[in-house]
Parts: C-alpha cells; sequence; structure tokens
C-alpha cells in the first residue's frame, strides 16, 4: 500500500528533476550533469505532474495521527509550491533566481567532498557547456521584472563571473587533459553571463511600478496558512511586530543604562568598533562554534549529533546576499556531515570607508549570538537532527516559521542559561531580535499594505543601528521572500508558547532536554503540527 512516504518520495522526484542545482546540493549526483530550465512549457508539466501527486496524497489514509501530520505538511508543501509557481511565477518574474541556479550548481561540484574532484569534471563541462543555452532560456522567459528584482540580479553578476572563473581554473588542473574544454566552455559562460547581464540593464523592460514585487494580500494570507500553518493574519501579526518592537527596545535602553550609556544606539555603534583581526576572523569564529558546543554538552540541554562545522569565506556570488554570517547543511543523501557556516569577510580591496563597514559587522560581542542562531544550538543542531530522522517528510520538508524560529529561540535558550558572558553580548541579541521584530512590520507592509522598498529601507536605518547599504540589501531580500522575513519573530514566539504548555502539561519534573527531543522529533515542519502531535493543541 503507498504511503506518505511513498508519496514524499515521488514529490522529491520532482522537485530535484525540477531544480537539478537543488539536487546536487542535496547529494543526489544522478542529476549532476545538467542544468534546470523554468521555461513556461516545463514548469507546466512539473505543475501538472505535481497536482498528480497531491491528488494521491488527498486520497490516503493515515493510520495514525502521526501520519496524518506528515500528510498534512507535505500536502501543504505541494500546494504551496503549486500556487507560488502559477500566480507569484518567480520564474517569470525574478532574473536572480535564474542565476542562483547557475551558481548553485556549479558551486556544488566545486565544493563537493564526498568524491575525487577528477570525477566531477565531464558534470562540470557538461554545465558550463549548458550556462549559455539556459541564460538565452532565461531572456525568453522572464518578462518584466521589478526592477527592485534586476537590481538584485545585476549585482550577483560580479560573483557568479569569478565563480565560473574559479570552476575553470580548478578542474583545469585537476584534469589537465580537458583544460582546453574546460577553458572554452567557461569563456562561452562568461560571455552569456556578461551578455544576459546587457540584456537585464539595456534591453529588458523592467516592471516599474513600484509595488510589482507584492503578492498582496490574499496570496499572503494563503502562504501563511498553507506553508507555514499560521492562523494569524497579515495585520495581526503587524501589530504583533510593532509591540515586539516596542518592548525590546525598551530593554535596550534598560540594558544600555546598566553599562551606563546615554544611547542604546551610541553604545552598539561603540561596540561595533571592536571586532576581530580580519585575517583572524574566521578562526575567532570557529573557536566561538567549538565553544558553544561545550557550552551544550556541558549542560545537557541537548542530544548533540555528530557532524563537525566548518567555517569558510561566503562565496563571491553570494557575498551580494550575504552581508554578515549564513550556515548551509551537508547534502542529505551523502555521507558528509560537515555543515558549512558562511562568514562574510571584510574586502581589503575595498575603499577604506567600506572596509571599515565590513569589519564593524563581525563585532566581538555578536559572534556568540550568531553562532548560537547559525550553528549551536540553532540551524546547524537542528538540521542535522532533521537529517537522521525516520520520516521522509519530517527529513526533508521544512518551513522558516520552525527553521528560523528555532534559531531565534536559540539565541534567547542560551541567553536563559548563561552563555553570553557579558551585558554587552545581550545587547546583541537584543539588537538582533530588534531587528527580527521589525522584519514582520517590513514583510507584512511591503508585501501587503504598500510600502515601498524605499520606505522599509528608511524604517530599517530609523529603528535599528544598520548601515544603509545594508538595509538595502535586507530589503532586497524581503520582496522576493515574502512571509519569510516574519518567520523569525512568529516562530520564536510560537516555541516558546509551546515550550510554556509542555511544562503544563508535562509538570516541572520534565526538563528541557526532553522538550526539545519532542519538538525536533517533528523536523522542521510547521510549529502548529508539532503542537498536534504532541497533544498540545490550544
Amino acid at each position: 500500500m503507498t504511503s506518505v512516504d511513498d508519496l514524499c518520495r515521488s514529490y522529491l522526484d520532482l522537485k530535484h528533476h525540477y531544480d537539478p542545482a537543488a539536487a546536487s546540493a542535496a547529494g543526489l549526483i544522478a542529476e549532476d550533469g545538467r542544468l534546470g530550465s523554468f521555461d513556461p512549457d516545463t514548469t507546466r508539466e512539473h505543475l501538472s505532474a505535481l497536482r498528480s501527486v497531491a491528488g494521491a496524497i488527498e486520497e490516503l489514509e493515515p493510520a495514525d495521527v502521526q501520519s496524518e501530520i506528515d500528510r498534512t505538511a507535505l500536502l501543504g508543501e505541494i500546494r504551496s509550491t503549486v500556487y507560488r509557481l502559477e500566480n507569484e511565477r518567480p520564474q517569470v518574474q525574478n532574473p536572480a533566481l535564474w542565476l542562483t541556479h547557475l551558481f548553485q550548481a556549479l558551486y556544488t561540484l566545486l565544493t563537493r567532498r564526498d568524491s575525487e574532484q577528477a570525477s566531477r569534471v565531464p558534470a562540470v563541462l557538461t554545465r558550463l557547456e549548458a550556462a549559455p543555452g539556459f541564460l538565452d532560456t532565461a531572456q525568453a522567459t522572464i518578462e518584466r521584472p521589478p526592477s527592485i528584482f534586476v537590481d538584485t540580479a545585476l549585482g550577483m553578476l560580479g560573483g557568479g563571473g569569478e565563480l565560473i572563473s574559479q570552476v575553470v581554473t580548478v578542474f583545469s588542473e585537476v584534469t589537465p587533459a580537458r583544460g582546453q574544454q574546460l577553458q572554452q566552455a567557461g569563456e562561452a559562460a562568461l560571455r552569456a553571463l556578461v551578455q544576459f547581464g546587457a540584456v537585464l540593464r539595456d534591453q529588458m523592460e523592467p516592471n516599474e511600478d513600484p509595488q510589482s514585487f507584492a503578492i498582496g494580500v490574499e496570496q499572503f494570507s494563503r502562504r501563511l496558512h498553507h506553508e507555514h500553518a499560521i492562523a494569524s493574519g497579515p495585520a495581526e501579526l503587524r501589530r504583533y511586530g510593532l509591540r515586539l518592537q516596542e518592548e525590546v527596545t525598551q530593554e535596550l535602553v534598560s540594558v544600555a543604562q546598566r553599562l551606563g550609556a546615554r544611547s542604546w544606539r551610541e553604545l552598539v555603534d561603540q561596540l561595533r568598533e571592536d571586532s576581530p583581526d580580519p585575517a583572524q576572523l574566521l578562526g575567532f569564529y570557529q573557536g566561538e562554534v567549538e565553544r558553544a558546543r561545550g557550552f551544550l554538552e556541558q549542560h545537557d540541554l541537548f542530544e548533540i549529533p555528530d557532524g563537525p562545522v566548518k567555517v569558510v569565506p561566503t562565496p563571491g556570488y553570494l557575498t551580494n546576499l550575504i552581508p554578515f554570517a549564513a550556515y548551509e547543511p551537508p547534502p542529505i543523501y551523502l555521507p558528509e556531515r560537515t555543515g558549512q557556516f558562511y562568514v562574510t569577510t571584510p574586502d581589503p580591496a575595498l575603499p577604506a570607508p567600506a572596509f571599515a563597514e565590513q569589519r564593524r559587522s563581525h563585532a566581538r560581542h555578536g559572534i556568540p549570538v550568531l553562532v548560537a542562531h547559525e550553528v549551536y544550538p540553532g540551524h546547524h543542531l537542528q538540521l542535522l537532527t532533521m537529517a537522521s530522522l525516520g520520516s521522509e517528510v519530517r527529513r526533508h520538508l521544512w518551513t522558516p516559521v520552525m527553521v528560523e524560529g528555532w534559531a531565534l529561540y536559540s539565541e534567547q535558550l542560551m541567553e536563559e542559561a548563561g552563555y553570553y558572558q557579558s551585558d554587552e553580548t545581550r545587547l546583541f541579541q537584543l539588537v538582533n531580535l530588534l531587528w527580527r521584530a521589525i522584519r514582520v512590520v517590513l514583510d507584512v507592509g511591503l508585501h501587503t499594505e504598500g510600502m515601498s522598498p524605499s520606505a522599509a529601507i528608511d524604517y530599517m536605518v530609523e529603528h535599528l543601528p544598520i548601515e544603509r547599504r545594508n538595509a538595502e540589501a535586507e530589503v532586497r531580500r524581503y520582496c522576493a521572500m515574502p512571509t519569510y522575513q516574519l518567520c523569525y519573530a512568529v516562530g520564536r514566539r510560537e516555541v516558546l508558547r509551546l515550550r510554556d504548555a509542555y511544562r503544563q502539561a508535562r509538570g516541572p519534573a520534565v526538563g528541557l532536554r526532553r522538550f526539545h527531543e519532542e519538538l525536533l522529533s517533528y523536523g522542521g515542519m510547521p510549529l502548529a503540527l508539532a503542537r498536534w502531535g504532541m497533544d498540545l493543541v490550544e
């Protein structure tokens, strides 16, 4: 008899066929030798297949509550994907989607650590040779993209070109006999990339409507329900974001006064001048990663999954999207268990003011909070735990309301447990929480209330200690990823509510470790479904 796991595998097969770059990132070597395509015919076939799988899922009769929870999560994922491709149409509106696919397809082959590099040369060559046709298809598919999406794509071209050159150099050294082929394919790919940029900049008519990126109240609400299982509507979430913003700002004032400062923003600016030497920055982060892991082991808050974390420089093509740091889990289909913690190191080639700005983004007192979010007990711990689960749905499907909510909860948990060693670090933890509160306000405002990107940038600069350049990068991402940004603060709120309900139902004798283990057994699925499975429905 067909099970939820069987249909989840069918869904994943479709997903990875449509997006072979994501398949390669997950460790599916069989998909390494090609690029995808998001043209209308391919997308239409993909949607038809997704509907077929959704129909089979709807007919399932799960044997127990846990299977029904998995079925609900899988159906929500597919419905949300179908509606997004049909109505939001990122494949038509967002040129950065195409560039991200191409660059991820190459970067994964460059950095994979499961096999000899020489064995990946045929796939690298095939993808390089396919790049010009892929970008031609992108030009033919993209229609009147919002200007802000064009700006994001143009900002990715420089780093993408560096990536292609690096791929050619590395794999030519590995297999000199194929060096000329790689060189020719790389040059053709670079020419196609330059042409794509020229078309975006000079020939493709952008959508000048300042709100063309916004998905609107109906689709925003649909995403909240199907993708994240959030019952609240946009207006209610905005009120929550404003309330949290006010509460956290008051706490920041109190901490600053305790430290003898008149202004919390001035204090943050002063503390940001204290950052590790850029040449030692990656080592400093790595040391903090090890300290966080040791702290968790000492305090018995979690079962620590096997798998180290390697701190590495952010790839050039991603620096426009990752101004500070980010985490990438190990490929789920490969035995490799090492997570990548990207850190965007200051670039000495930049003018002195820009270089100083990058240094300030890695304030010494803020790094422990960032490590708690990205590594222990945040993303790395959760996603490694998720990869070991028995359910296919729980291993592979996730929503940011759980994954990002968990990471923001992790920042607070480490404060509660005594990991942060100073009020200065507590100050940065509160700044991070304020940032996430403001994300709720801007996410809702941009997509449902007519807020312009420039107004969102002004709002960030007014209420956060953030450079305008970084605020611009943030808002570009918010415009392209509706409902994602609010999930940090809303997810943290839901984890804390669930923790309170768990303690009340199970009694004070049950410790935090037990709660964490039960919650993480639901992987990255929406917290409302985890609450259902834990029999804590409100």
